[in-house]
């Protein structure tokens, strides 16, 4: 198709694949790697739609059972906080928001490489409040399954259900967001182009990442995992100043 850029989809591919191993989901991938091609803004748009996809994907192949009880207790914070946090993204400067992004991302990844053994507690507090936080950065920034996929780690769930709980929710959080996106403006009509690239993306991304988890512990993929996203974090940063010269 005339002016899809290909590299974009290879690095969308990567990064479906790499957040399903990983467990912390495409988006903290996805959303800085789109910003050297998009605006901030339209990343957003697009995040929210290539991850309908992706979660239909990881419910269907990791159909081994739902925690319901978290779907309840993370999910409905979550799909409340999203439409809060999308709705703010609009009046919070562009620029801004793609520094707090880099900063997580920095900040987020040192952290866990540095203290590995961290975890919530499992109790109902903890999963509402990791669900409030990933469903409000979720809506602001474009990510937030890192922020869930901690909260749910406590609770020492099995592997597959841990993938298809999260996928759900997940689900729920990028359904609201969208409508919210739209109303905002960020889906444009020039970048519908990449929808049914993205939704095949998502499909096969999601299996590769299901049948590489079957011989890579995740454990190990997981310190790797996060080793990228420091290092997407410091470049997401670094591209800040130099394109405004700070």
């Amino acid at each position: 198709m005339k002016d899809v850029n290909y590299i974009f989809l290879l690095l969308a591919f990567l990064a479906e694949v790499i957040g399903t191993i990983g467990g912390f989901g495409s988006s903290v991938f996805f959303v800085p790697l789109g910003n050297f091609y998009f605006d901030f803004y339209s990343v957003l748009g697009l995040t929210a739609i290539f991850h309908l996809s992706s979660n239909l994907s990881k419910i269907f192949l990791f159909k081994k059972g739902l925690n319901k009880q978290l779907i309840i207790n993370i999910g409905l914070p979550s799909v409340i906080f999203v439409i809060v946090g999308g709705i703010l993204s609009k009046y919070v400067d562009s620029f801004l928001l793609e520094i707090i992004l880099g900063l997580f991302l920095i900040g987020f990844s040192l952290l866990f490489l540095i203290k590995s053994e961290l975890e919530f507690a499992p109790n109902r507090k903890n999963a509402i409040f990791g669900g409030v936080f990933s469903g409000f950065s979720a809506g602001l920034l474009g990510t937030g399954g890192a922020i869930r996929g901690l909260t749910m780690a406590a609770f020492n769930l099995e592997k597959s259900v841990f993938v298809a709980t999260s996928a759900f929710i997940d689900f729920m959080i990028d359904f609201s967001r969208t409508f919210v996106y739209y109303k905002n403006g960020y889906i444009h009509a020039h970048d519908l182009k990449y929808v049914p690239y993205l939704l095949i993306i998502g499909l096969i991304g999601t299996y590769l990442g299901k049948k590489i988890l079957n011989f890579i512990p995740q454990s190990k993929f997981r310190r790797l995992s996060l080793g990228f996203i420091l290092i997407i974090g410091l470049v997401t940063v670094g591209k800040i100043l130099i394109d405004n010269k700070i």
